[in-house]
């Protein structure tokens, strides 16, 4: 009977003690202002985001969870910020993170009630770097300096 469970043993093993591939957007309205959201598992703020579904592509990815945490949607894809893979980035989980800029329009409307308690625009120098989840303190520093990163 061991013998026989091994094998799937071996194959869970493979499938779940994977890194979960995810995507944070760094949204910026045409003022200028980038939006965060306020978290309703932590209630700090952090850039709008989430985990790529299956068949889905990152670009895909980041206008679903824009427009499901935020209201707004995607007038032009940017550039890519960075590839954030440290194990502890994420205190839910290992995840990886593929951030990216976008340019964004509409009116805030928050559609996912579960996970996200608020939603607002700030200048760069009035963003709360002190109450940001997780590592988007490093992300949104990484953007600003122009940097793209591989961590």
């Amino acid at each position: 009977m061991n013998r026989a469970w091994r094998p799937i043993r071996t194959l869970l093993g493979l499938l779940l003690r994977r890194p979960i591939v995810g995507t944070s957007v760094i949204p910026r309205l045409p003022s200028g202002e980038i939006v965060l959201i306020r978290r309703r598992d932590s209630g700090r703020w952090g850039l709008p985001g989430g985990i790529i579904d299956w068949g889905e592509d990152i670009a895909a990815a980041a206008r679903r969870e824009l427009a499901e945490e935020t209201g707004l949607h995607v007038t032009s894809l940017g550039r890519l910020v960075g590839i954030y893979s440290h194990a502890e980035r994420d205190p839910r989980f290992h995840a990886i993170c593929i951030v990216i800029e976008a340019q964004v329009e509409g009116s805030f409307h928050i559609q996912d009630v579960a996970e996200v308690m608020e939603v607002k625009a700030f200048s760069a120098d009035a963003i709360p770097k002190e109450a940001l989840a997780h590592d988007h303190g490093q992300q949104l520093q990484d953007y600003f300096q122009g940097a793209t990163i591989l961590a």
